[in-house]
């Protein structure tokens, strides 16, 4: 695929990252925003669909504080409040000047995981799209609960950066394209912080785990790093979407990329093309609950089966039936997620049996299957 095919698309996620936002003095740099605005508010003209995932809030709050850090989630949370407003004021006041309309859009965990916030929150996003809106979507950073709520002490949230949250936007409004902004060229071979000969890599077929291997940690004042964009890129292209990541420091780089200037690393998109039911189920949940398989469930799940309890080995957490929870095989390696259709306390106790035998162990019977392979998404 070369370029010219790559940013062939129609609808279009861009990921701002706060390094990218902010200037070298820590406030936010006001040109490279307004260049981002123009260059985004010139693909609008030219009839793409523009979705904005934008950070910064935070970083605006702690400044407009005179704060040196933001230690602590009450305190994060308190910039988060005085800094939005802020930030969509820049956005709002930016597109008005080129005769757009944005609209801004504060999501939490739960509007993921909850499947029908989800198919709310894509009904929303699909007609602001089609009024000619420019979204403009951040975490709501002022009542997130991920970090205080003991309750998801043991819980894999569906995201906690921009980075997978610009991921779940893509895959849940069936994106073209997600552009990650950066303050890196790409992708490297190794750490360019590290070592000066690191080689930057222009295309990326699939993202293995040799690929992902090469992510690195946030820089500071970020909370993502390489790594979250590269499972971004991972989750974006299994759904046959494309990811670019390129650095947003290089003047008027949305105008360049989009004259198939050679920035950033390319991932192509892979031909699973998983149905909006399976991304939801394998990337928008959050979990709580596991069960670990053995080794012959692993491998029914692995050619496309059915979880039968036989299968079963052990139960972790508390669930309900009709949570997603993971698949775990005997190493604890996450193998796939799923819906399941019995509760925890009722999976403990038919562990391992036949599903002939659920009628007399429970005393009812919903399936034969623990999970059944509709409801399942291999990760």
């Amino acid at each position: 695929m070369d370029r010219k095919e790559f940013i062939n698309a129609k609808r279009i996620v861009f990921k701002f990252g706060t390094n990218v936002l902010r200037g070298d003095d820590g406030y936010v740099s006001l040109p490279r925003v307004y260049s981002f605005i123009e260059d985004l508010s010139r693909l609008a003209r030219q009839g793409k669909e523009i979705i904005v995932v934008t950070s910064g809030a935070v970083g605006l709050g702690k400044k407009r504080l005179g704060l040196e850090s933001t230690e602590g989630v009450a305190l994060k949370q308190a910039c988060a409040a005085i800094g939005q407003g802020k930030l969509m004021s820049i956005y709002e006041n930016g597109f008005d000047t080129y005769g757009l309309v944005s609209s801004q859009i504060l999501l939490t965990e739960d509007d993921f995981s909850l499947r029908k916030r989800y198919l709310s929150l894509r009904t929303t996003l699909n007609k602001l799209l089609e009024l000619g809106v420019v979204p403009i979507i951040n975490q709501n950073d002022t009542v997130s609960t991920v970090e205080v709520d003991p309750q998801y002490e043991h819980m894999q949230v569906c995201f906690s950066d921009n980075d997978k949250l610009s991921a779940l936007v893509a895959s849940e409004l069936d994106a073209d394209l997600l552009v990650i902004l950066s303050d890196i060229e790409g992708l490297y071979d190794e750490n360019p912080k590290v070592n000066p000969n690191a080689k930057i890599i222009r295309k990326v077929d699939e993202v293995t785990d040799a690929v992902l291997a090469l992510g690195t940690d946030a820089s500071s004042g970020g909370r993502g790093g390489m790594r979250t964009k590269l499972e971004a890129a991972r989750m974006v292209t299994r759904f046959g979407g494309k990811v670019l990541i390129a650095n947003g420091k290089i003047p008027y780089v949305i105008k360049k990329i989009f004259e198939e200037e050679e920035l950033g690393t390319m991932f192509l998109p892979q031909n699973e093309g998983l149905s909006d039911k399976k991304r939801w189920i394998g990337y928008a949940t959050n979990i709580i609950g596991k069960i670990v398989v053995n080794q012959g469930a692993k491998k029914a799940l692995l050619a496309q089966k059915s979880l039968l309890p036989i299968g079963v080995c052990e139960v972790i957490n508390e669930f309900k039936k009709g949570d997603v929870i993971s698949i775990l095989d005997e190493q604890h390696n996450e193998i796939a997620r799923g819906i399941v259709n019995y509760n925890s306390e009722s999976c403990q106790k038919v562990i391992g049996c036949h599903s002939d035998n659920i009628m007399e162990i429970l005393g009812f019977k919903n399936y034969d299957a623990i999970i059944t392979r509709d409801n399942i998404t291999l990760l």
